[in-house]
């Protein structure tokens, strides 16, 4: 054998490394930049679970325009009423995908929107009370025709 063999076969072995740390590296990332986002917009609060509802399809045809509504069992009084919904993803170039503001006035917790899905994820849906207490749910999408990929190594 001579040495440019060697070289060969060691550079191909060192590519197929790098490309399946590529490949693992964005998935093993993607829950701590999903908790990061979620913590810098409660402001490192704790999240509970329960009082939203995220609803979308569990298998999503085409990840190019999804259909997502968030309610939140709320009284929406001047004493108790939720402040802000906001929406988060774990694969998608931006974690946070949607903020929406609300008052005592809009008499119901529920909010409804489009939204792109780069690949099958998880979807996190956080509710600000005018307590200061934030209230989560999260849910699991399954995406076939992936959206949002322009520049991810994935």
């Amino acid at each position: 054998m001579n040495s440019t063999s060697k070289t060969r076969r060691q550079l191909l072995a060192s590519s197929a490394g790098l490309g399946a740390w590529l490949l693992v590296r964005p998935a093993a990332a993607a829950p701590d930049e999903l908790a990061a986002a979620i913590s810098a917009w409660s402001g490192g609060a704790s999240v509970q679970r329960g009082r939203v509802k995220l609803d979308i399809a569990p298998l999503v045809d085409n990840g190019n325009t999804v259909p997502i509504s968030v309610s939140v069992a709320s009284p929406m009084t001047v004493a108790d009423h939720v402040t802000a919904i906001a929406i988060f993803n774990e694969r998608n170039p931006q974690r946070d995908v949607a903020r929406f503001t609300l008052g005592p006035r809009a008499g119901l917790a529920a909010v409804s929107t489009r939204i792109r899905l780069a690949t099958t994820q998880k979807l996190v849906a956080v509710a600000r009370m005018s307590d200061g207490s934030y209230w989560s749910h999260t849910v699991e999408v399954i995406v076939t025709l992936a959206a949002c990929l322009e520049g991810e190594e994935s």
